[in-house]
């Protein structure tokens, strides 16, 4: 039996946190919308699926099985406790499954403990019987890749690679020591070879370790940088990408060409290595990945697939490996994202947008050209594809009422792979179909969004409004639920928010994807001009201009790079939006830069230092007259919680109202359910109080 714990958490806090109870026809509460699990990360091994549920904070291993694939519960973690289950993968026989356990260390070394227990939390390799019994922890550390032999596994420890044999659980041994620090561990065929990258810096190589020998080469050295590397079928050549060196480049600038990437070939034996194919100047001169566990795939015709995105539209491409001209597989203006090959190596399988630019949905094709064909279409949203030896795909769906749920494809037939655990008092039937939006920003580019409207609006009635900004920028809202778990929750609470009487514009903003390369790399967005805020200043303009919003009540909220727009239009425009909800947001580009990049050195470039301030709103801080609701967890790895400290002592000295939710240790996408209901339920309050007067 699963027995959910959530614990206390004491927050100092200026607010009251109120849950809202079910109270009245098409209302529902925070807790509700959120109540169902999160699926993710599906992998197909054999005629086995396995996958990783989030169930309000509780994560175990779900698997299913053919013909029946029904699925179960395979871990028996029980409590809210935020360590992270990855890394799923199958032993060869199929009799278990190996996985960790445990979240990403920080800068300091230390492994995410947002319950603050005095014993801190690990990172370790383990193993499960699919028969049952306790997983047996193998050794402490991540990124593990089991030997095809199926006797143990390699994994990176400290840069170096180390090895554990399954019979000998707990007793690692250092497999080889290199200078630099390895990673990208990739097994041959036949389990004699270990390939991987050696980072150095400015560079890096592709190594191959011989088993037998313990003698180690690296092939094809070069001063750029080199990776993925992926095996031949046969196992006597290794395919990689080759990317040149950029010293001076620096995040959140527009990128739209660059000196081209290649992709290369070694032959292991004689070492023979030889330029399969080059990008051209221009557009896709810059490489562009795709959500894969490869961002290169040897077929069974001896072709290499990767993305490519010449045509301004990230697509997949072929060609032959002794060299040639690439053939785009993927043809039309739309973008390729969740890839993966089937296990005979003759198709690829992904998600993408064609036809619809706002979903997703999934489709096939024949490595060898011809045209893709849908696998999945309609309202629904759908993607992570995992193909299983008899052809059956697994994947995770949902659509505008139903939360993602894992799913499984087997000919013409789709059914849920675990029924049932979709709460039965989830509001389904309570909320409402967002709308596709198109708008004009400040300066007129074309700004797709969603709108949530209230579902027993009158006529003549002005409503509230808020606007949402997800996070990335890389990202891009669709019409129904999410398929990151972060803005799966922020989704639920849009929809929260109109059944609340709030009409709500989730805005796609210039810098994410969807919409091509040109709209990706915006001309001078982010620390380069922040040229998003014309997108902020539209969606106000158009809200105001409806007439079921009250022009005087327009709210903004975001997390990340959406708390960063949100601050930078209150801070700007405090006269359009009345309040804010600013989540672990960006609010000086020069500490984020510096957080990506530690060579950074703000005084050493006083020109690019002067624009990504101005780029900032700390640089218009003296104008903001707005409230808002300050959100972070101190251990935040991606924004610096000095961003949210900093703001605070800036409002602070100028007398702007500023409430605070400060959550000790936890990190940047919490990772306690908890705590996105204490973040969720305060920003529903702090809005219906400087919104709606209450």
């Amino acid at each position: 039996m699963l027995i959910r714990l959530r614990p206390s958490v004491v927050i100092g806090i200026a607010v009251a946190l109120i849950a809202l109870p079910l109270t009245a026809h098409g209302q529902f509460s925070i807790d509700q919308v959120m109540s169902a699990p999160f699926p993710s990360a599906p992998i197909a091994a054999g005629n086995r699926v396995a996958w990783v549920q989030n169930d309000e904070g509780v994560r175990n291993i779900w698997i299913a099985e053919a013909p029946a694939f029904q699925g179960r519960q395979l871990t028996t973690f029980n409590e809210d406790d935020g360590q992270e289950l990855s890394n799923l993968q199958f032993t060869p026989d199929g009799s278990s499954i190996v996985f960790v356990r445990g979240g990403a260390p920080n800068g300091s070394g230390e492994i995410p403990n947002p319950l603050s227990e005095p014993q801190p939390a690990e990172r370790a390799i383990w193993m499960l019987a699919l028969s049952g019994g306790d997983p047996v922890k193998l050794a402490t550390g991540s990124s593990p890749v089991v030997s095809p032999d199926g006797l143990g596994l390699a994994f990176p420890s400290r840069g170096q690679v180390s090895w554990v044999a399954f019979d000998s659980a707990g007793s690692p041994t250092r497999l080889f020591d290199i200078r630099g620090s390895a990673g990208s561990l990739r097994w041959s065929p036949d389990g004699s070879r270990l390939a991987f990258v050696s980072s150095r810096g400015d560079h890096s190589f592709i190594g191959v370790y011989d088993v037998a020998s313990g003698g180690l080469r690296y092939h094809d050295p070069s001063v750029d940088r080199d990776r993925n590397p992926v095996w031949s079928p046969t196992g006597d050549r290794i395919a990689f990408l080759r990317s040149p060196n950029v010293r001076q480049r620096l995040p959140f600038v527009h990128r739209r060409s660059g000196e081209p990437w290649s992709v290369r070939v070694v032959e292991i034996e004689s070492g023979r290595a030889w330029e399969a194919w080059r990008a051209q100047e221009g557009a896709g001169s810059v490489f562009r990945g795709v959500e894969a566990a490869s961002q290169l795939y040897w077929s069974s015709g001896d072709h290499l697939v990767f993305p490519w995105e010449r045509d301004g539209w990230t697509h997949l491409y072929s060609v032959p490996t002794a060299g040639g001209d690439a053939t785009l597989l993927t043809p039309g203006e739309f973008e390729v994202e969740h890839v993966t090959m089937t296990p005979d190596k003759r198709e690829m399988v992904f998600t993408s947008n064609q036809d619809d630019i706002d979903r997703r949905h999934i489709w096939r094709v024949q490595v060898s050209g011809g045209r893709p064909q849908a696998v999945t279409s309609g309202q629904g949203i759908e993607w992570a594809p995992a193909v299983t030896e008899g052809g059956a795909v697994a994947l995770i769906a949902s659509d505008a009422r139903t939360p993602a749920h894992a799913e499984i494809l087997t000919g013409s037939e789709r059914r849920y792979l675990a029924p049932g655990t979709i709460p039965d008092d989830f509001p389904s039937e309570q909320l409402v179909d967002p709308q596709q939006v198109i708008f004009r920003a400040a300066d007129g580019m074309a700004i797709h969004g969603q709108l949530f409207v209230p579902r027993d609006r009158q006529r003549g009635e002005r409503h509230p409004a808020v606007m949402f900004f997800h996070g990335g920028s890389r990202r891009q809202m669709f019409l129904g639920f999410h398929n990151r778990g972060y803005y799966h929750n922020a989704y639920a609470l849009n929809q929260y928010f109109a059944s609340r009487g709030y009409v709500v514009l989730s805005v796609n903003y210039r810098s994410g994807i969807g919409y091509g390369m040109e709209f990706r790399e915006a001309i001078n967005y982010g620390a380069h001009g922040a040229s998003e805020f014309n997108d902020v200043l539209g969606g106000g303009l158009y809200l105001q201009s409806r007439e079921d919003v009250d022009p005087n009540r327009i709210g903004l909220w975001g997390g990340s790079y959406g708390g960063f727009l949100t601050a930078l239009g209150l801070a700007r425009a405090s006269d359009l939006f009345a309040a804010g909800v600013d989540l672990h947001g960006v609010h000086d580009w020069n500490e984020v830069i510096r957080n990506f990049v530690p060579a950074y050195q703000a005084e050493k470039r006083a020109e690019v230092a002067r624009l990504a301030f101005e780029s900032s709103p700390m640089a218009y801080v003296d104008t903001w007259r707005s409230p808002v609701l300050l959100i972070h967890g101190d251990d935040d790895r991606n924004v610096p919680f000095s961003e949210t400290v900093d703001l605070a002592e800036a409002l602070r000295a100028r007398g702007v109202y500023f409430e605070q939710l400060i959550f000790p240790d936890e990190v940047h996408g919490f990772l306690l359910h908890s705590n996105w209901l204490a973040a969720y339920e305060a920003t529903a309050d702090f809005f219906d109080r400087k919104l709606k007067g209450r």
